[in-house]
């Protein structure tokens, strides 16, 4: 039976409200794991929590290199599916994509919340890179415990976060957020590759880290 991945993107398209601070998805960070998983013959979805457009990080496609390669996602992009819309039973893995954009709208989203206590429960697996594991912040499973309590991770760091100067523009600092949700948080090398599974979690610290996470997922449901 085919296996199915939800990517799930964020449509913040500012950072803080702010118009001169442009952001939203990390390009490649939903690109290249879409690649990887539609290569593994696996079914893949992309939605967002409002559904519709989603704004793309410019940093993120300053050089243009990638463009090409992406034009499939870019696409979808243009037109997705609403996160609370889909029957998010009959996935077997969930991928959230960082940029900064999800810092602004993962965390607290009841349907994002909804579908990782359920992964949760029924040990199907939770991905994440960068910003992604935003979605983690304060989320509790139907016990009341954090979701991410007791369990090794990783994500953007603070020092990463203060290496582009953007720490004081953030709601909170993720690294330490995750940590006081009891997280064993996972520091790599800034700007380097960092893959961490624990349970049905896997989470890769940085745009370096989307294509190795995506490595590791498919690996677990072949």
């Amino acid at each position: 039976m085919t296996k199915s991945v939800l990517i799930m993107v964020t449509n913040a398209d500012t950072i803080a409200g702010n118009k001169d601070k442009p952001t939203g998805l990390w390009l490649s960070e939903a690109a290249e794991p879409y690649i990887a998983f539609q290569s593994a013959g696996f079914k893949v979805d992309i939605a967002s929590p409002k559904g519709g457009d989603v704004p793309i990080d410019p940093n993120s496609v300053e050089n243009g290199n990638d463009d090409e390669k992406f034009t499939e996602v870019t696409k979808l992009l243009q037109k997705t599916p609403r996160i609370g819309d889909l029957v998010y039973e009959g996935y077997d893995a969930i991928f959230l994509a960082g940029g900064h954009g999800a810092m602004f709208d993962f965390p607290g989203d009841p349907d994002i919340q909804n579908i990782m206590a359920y992964f949760k429960d029924n040990g199907r697996i939770i991905s994440a890179v960068c910003h992604g594991p935003a979605a983690f912040a304060d989320a509790k499973t139907k016990d009341g415990k954090y979701l991410v309590d007791g369990v090794k991770l990783t994500a953007f760091t603070n020092a990463e976060e203060d290496a582009v100067n953007l720490s004081e523009d953030m709601p909170f600092m993720l690294q330490t957020k995750l940590e006081e949700n009891g997280a064993g948080f996972v520091k790599g090398e800034a700007g380097e590759e960092n893959v961490v599974s624990s349970g049905s979690f896997i989470t890769g610290q940085n745009p370096a880290s989307a294509e190795g996470v995506a490595e590791a997922v498919i690996n677990r449901l072949q």
